[in-house]
């Protein structure tokens, strides 16, 4: 009996070795699925679309709606003095203008009790303001994390003239 059950486990780490080989199992678990993100932006506005290009490089799954963003922002109840050029939803929050994807991460990560991002305005550095219309300019800027009742807080801030 023991020489069968030694058998049958021969056996069967043979059949799944060669299945590994084939490739029919998986050596490793996949890759997480994308993080949805829906935006709202004016069609016609390139700073957004380079800022998509750099949410999608890291990992979300971008809806776009090309009909701006302003009655969308003031729906979520973002202060308008927040404002930029476009506005987003990702799991619960909004992301409001040039907000890297590392500090969107890591508010999805942390899940504080907020409205969501900002980084008003449009700083010359940030994520979709970086491209070779700007050379090597870069502008500090601060990622603000808004409150429910509008107040704010810097959740990141992006110096790079103090860190040379």
């Amino acid at each position: 009996m023991q020489h069968t059950t030694t058998g049958n486990r021969r056996t069967w780490l043979a059949r799944s070795a060669g299945l590994l080989v084939a490739g029919a199992l998986p050596l490793a678990t996949p890759a997480a699925a994308p993080t949805p993100l829906e935006v709202w932006k004016d069609p016609n506005c390139g700073c957004c679309q380079d800022w998509l290009d750099h949410m999608q490089a890291h990992g979300f799954a971008v809806k776009v709606h090309d009909t701006g963003n302003n009655a969308v922002r003031a729906r979520l109840g973002l202060p308008p003095q927040l404002g930029s050029c476009h506005t987003a939803l990702v799991g619960g929050y909004v992301v409001e203008g040039h907000v890297p994807a590392s500090d969107v991460r890591a508010l999805l990560q942390q899940k504080p009790k907020a409205l969501g991002l900002a980084v008003p305005g449009m700083p010359v550095g940030s994520p979709g303001m970086d491209g070779a219309a700007y050379g090597n300019r870069r502008d500090p800027y601060d990622v603000l994390l808004v409150l429910r009742d509008g107040s704010t807080r810097v959740f990141n801030s992006y110096n790079p003239k103090a860190s040379t």
